[in-house]
């Protein structure tokens, strides 16, 4: 990766939709060297218009080449990944154009990645999740050495072709597969904060990828399922009560994994709070009868809790609820 100081890195957003497109905004205002993937009237649009950004009241508008193909674009210095994580594996083939030596994958997805047990160090390490990555086909077409792992707690919406709607937060976690201090993700981090996010290395990314995970899975199949927003989910009691014991168990499954959750239930929820009335990725994906991201979200969580025999009745239930929904989407 290029040094930051003065001269400008050249990243290239695959997926700009809503945190993408936030991404290559805050990335190109910076002076960066961007460029977008994208696909449809969305892409139409960023080509004709640009990337229209809405944010604490302001509209910006950023000239940013895109296109639908990877190979229309060199060697990058980093390549986000912010693809549903349904349209991954058909997409890692196609990025070997943008993906030099030294160039850095920052998969910025929700859910369980699909890269979980490379360099995890426990009893799966080098293996994969099975209704992720079937017989370790993405493992094999991009090489894990490339990823830094990403948790994104920052929220955006596609409120038409080529608008994106920035809602809250712009918190970027960043850390190694392996555990490891590594100068690329301190550079990587640097860039971001100049560039406007507010960007962490972490010790342990897989620890922050449970943290926000336990928060999705029972937050955005509940927001898919009743159609509902963060506040009105925080403010029904029954539902908390719901939300509750899936990140109860969520968190046994993760323990039984090596990973300690550092926060209470509660504190957790106060996490979600923050969002205030947003409408969450998969409560839009519903709406807009787009498929869900069931499987990295909820169904990755079962198949590790059955692995691990642990009992998960409420993440069952509402996983069997959810998975039922989403063939219906295109009726």
């Amino acid at each position: 990766m290029r040094a930051i100081s003065g001269r400008k890195m050249r990243i290239c957003v695959v997926g700009a939709g809503a945190v993408g497109g936030l991404i290559g905004a805050w990335f190109a205002r910076a002076g960066h060297e961007v460029c977008l993937v994208a696909r449809g009237a969305h892409l139409e649009a960023l080509r004709r218009d640009g990337l229209t950004l809405l944010s604490n009241g302001n509209r910006s508008v950023f000239p940013i080449p895109a296109s639908d193909d990877p190979a229309d674009f060199g060697t990058q210095d980093a390549v986000f990944v912010c693809l549903k994580t349904h349209s991954i594996a058909a997409m890692l083939p196609r990025l070997k154009p943008l993906v030099g030596t030294e160039t850095t994958v920052v998969p910025a997805i929700n859910g369980l990645p699909w890269w979980y047990f490379f360099k995890e160090g426990g009893r799966f390490d080098g293996g994969s999740i099975d209704c992720l990555d079937p017989a370790g086909r993405m493992l094999a077409a991009l090489d894990p050495k490339h990823i830094l792992g990403c948790v994104v707690h920052a929220a955006a919406e596609v409120t038409g072709p080529g608008v994106v709607n920035h809602t809250a937060g712009r918190l970027f976690l960043v850390g190694e597969p392996n555990r490891a201090k590594s100068a690329r993700g301190e550079r990587l981090a640097a860039a971001m904060n100049a560039a406007g996010f507010e960007a962490r290395v972490v010790d342990d990314i897989r620890v922050e990828i449970w943290t926000k995970l336990i928060g999705n899975l029972s937050y955005n199949p509940v927001a898919a399922l009743a159609l509902a927003r963060m506040h009105e989910i925080n403010g029904n009691e029954a539902l908390l009560a719901l939300i509750r014991a899936m990140m109860e168990e969520a968190m046994r499954v993760a323990e039984d994994y090596g990973v300690h959750v550092p926060m209470t239930i509660d504190e957790r929820i106060g996490i979600a709070r923050k969002l205030a009335g947003a409408k969450i990725s998969m409560h839009q994906d519903v709406e807009k009868r787009r498929p869900l991201e069931t499987n990295a979200i909820i169904g990755a969580v079962v198949e590790l809790a059955r692995k691990a025999g642990i009992a998960t009745p409420m993440i069952d239930a509402v996983h069997a609820l959810i998975a039922e929904r989403a063939k219906h989407l295109d009726r």
